[in-house]
């Protein structure tokens, strides 16, 4: 196996701090490998290879003076195409967008700098960052490192793809619909999503002074769960506008065995179900921390009804993803809306009238929401950890047609395409930290990822539970054709 390629993000910098490796020569390396794999999987869609060459030249300049950089230092890294790069365009795959080549880098790319690492590309996303998978009028398809016939997710797509075939030592996405989740467990990575608010969305945009959208959120994607730790501590903390007055600090994990824990275990669900293979696996987890001595529940729930949460999610999160309607557009879903029925909570009804919310009813939808909130703050004083599925199924084939169109097979049954999403919804509608990590391959040879939920700001206990838990049923494996 290429040891270098599939190390995590510390392992290298710990490989340069004692130079058994120049951070040129890794860089050099993963460059190797972009232009030796990427062409069929088209993960790495922005290049900066002389510009990463001449940073990390620089980096080894810096260790051979006694300087430090940080933890990253001399790391090569690639980042979501949504972030914002100095001499890069961010498109977000929107054909206007094209020549959208920022001056400066924005935030994030400036902390992953400060602690260090340099970036060898941008990776690619869906169109406006609103798919399951990731392909664009720009720079096209990205396939799964596993089975390029498949997808690698979305909005993170690229994201995960890179760092499943070994294209660079460490990622960040950003998350909204499971956008950095559902690509960690398609790519058999690990991925956090963050609590929301703690990692400001400066530097993740198409244009500058945007305020930071509802349920949105930046996050780390990496090959062990010790690197998503490292990201989250650069990537944390207030913009610098808040900075003057306030600071975070995030709870560290509470426990120190996995036999500590009250687990509680959400399988699958009548309102989205998951393919027999995932729920499994969720079961598996389950039995393995119930030897270990943990408290484990299978009927333990938070107190609401999904039904009700998953469209006050819907209804909050189309109100996000339709800012950018036109005006005519407006006129024909506002036209539609007042020719449904009251009691209309169909799918598509529930989407039509969040596109033309208004801001009383947001106002309104958010207080319900604060009524979930307030009911999962009461479920996590009982429980510290719940484990449910990221997706329905393992990664599936590409699909291009319109979303109406679009089903997902699960055990040969169709669903609706963004059924799935209420796995998602549950979490990001609540504000809560969520970590996905691999559980190994399905039948198919295709990776299966769960995801470690907890209450908010309690990110680092996720976090922790994915590295201990990966130590009993293994972590990251690299796809066979690319080792």
């Amino acid at each position: 196996m290429d040891e270098l390629a599939f190390a995590t993000a510390l392992e290298l910098a710990q490989k340069i701090a004692t130079k058994e490796v120049s951070s040129l020569e890794l860089t050099n390396h993963y460059i190797d490998r972009i232009e030796r794999y990427d062409g069929t999987i088209n993960a790495v869609i922005v290049r900066r290879f002389e510009e990463a060459r001449e940073e990390a030249q620089a980096a080894d300049a810096a260790l051979a003076r006694g300087e430090s950089l940080g933890p990253l230092h001399g790391v090569p890294m690639t980042i979501k195409e949504s972030y914002v790069i100095a001499g890069t365009s961010s498109t977000w795959g929107v054909e206007a967008f094209k020549d959208n080549v920022a001056a400066a880098d924005g935030l994030a790319v400036s902390r992953f700098r400060a602690a260090g690492a340099h970036f060898v590309g941008k990776t690619n996303v869906p169109t406006d960052l609103a798919d399951y998978q990731s392909y664009n009028p720009i720079y096209g398809t990205t396939g799964n490192p596993w089975n390029v016939e498949r997808t690698p997710g979305g909005s993170s797509g690229g994201s995960g793809a890179s760092l499943a075939a070994g294209f660079a030592a460490l990622e960040a996405g950003s998350d909204i619909g499971g956008s950095i989740r559902n690509p960690a467990h398609f790519n058999g990575v690990f991925g956090h999503k963050p609590t929301y608010g703690i990692i400001p969305m400066q530097g993740h945009e198409l244009i500058p002074n945007v305020p930071d959208a509802d349920l949105s959120v930046c996050g780390p994607l990496a090959r062990g769960a010790d690197d998503l730790r490292v990201a989250m501590n650069i990537m944390a903390g207030p913009a610098p506008r808040e900075a003057v007055a306030w600071s975070l600090d995030l709870p560290a994990a509470d426990f120190g065995r996995l036999a500590d824990l009250r687990v509680a275990v959400w399988p699958t669900d009548a309102l989205a179900p998951v393919s027999i293979e995932v729920a499994d696996r969720v079961v598996m987890v389950a039995d393995v921390l119930a030897k270990l001595g943990a408290t484990v529940s299978d009927t333990a729930r938070p107190n609401f009804d999904a039904a009700d949460a998953h469209r006050n999610y819907q209804t909050l999160l189309n109100s996000v993803m339709s800012t950018g309607l036109k005006p005519e557009a407006v006129s024909r879903v506002q036209a539609y809306v007042d020719s449904l029925d009251p009691n209309d909570q169909s799918s598509e009804a529930v989407n039509a009238r969040a596109a033309v919310l208004s801001h009383r009813d947001w106002i309104r939808t958010n207080y319900r929401r604060e009524k979930l909130r307030v009911a999962w703050d009461a479920f996590f004083d009982d429980w510290d950890i719940l484990i449910c599925p990221q997706m329905a199924t393992d990664a599936f084939p590409h699909d291009h047609r319109p979303f109406a169109e679009r089903t997902i097979n699960v055990d040969g049954v169709d669903q609706p395409y963004f059924q799935q999403s209420f796995w998602s919804g549950l979490i990001v509608n609540s504000y809560l930290p969520s970590t996905v990590f691999p559980t190994g391959p399905s039948k198919d040879g295709l990776p299966i990822g769960v995801q470690a939920v907890s209450a908010p700001l309690r990110d680092l206990r996720t976090i922790e539970f994915a590295r201990l838990i990966a130590q009993e049923i293994g972590g990251f494996v690299p796809p066979p054709a690319l080792r």
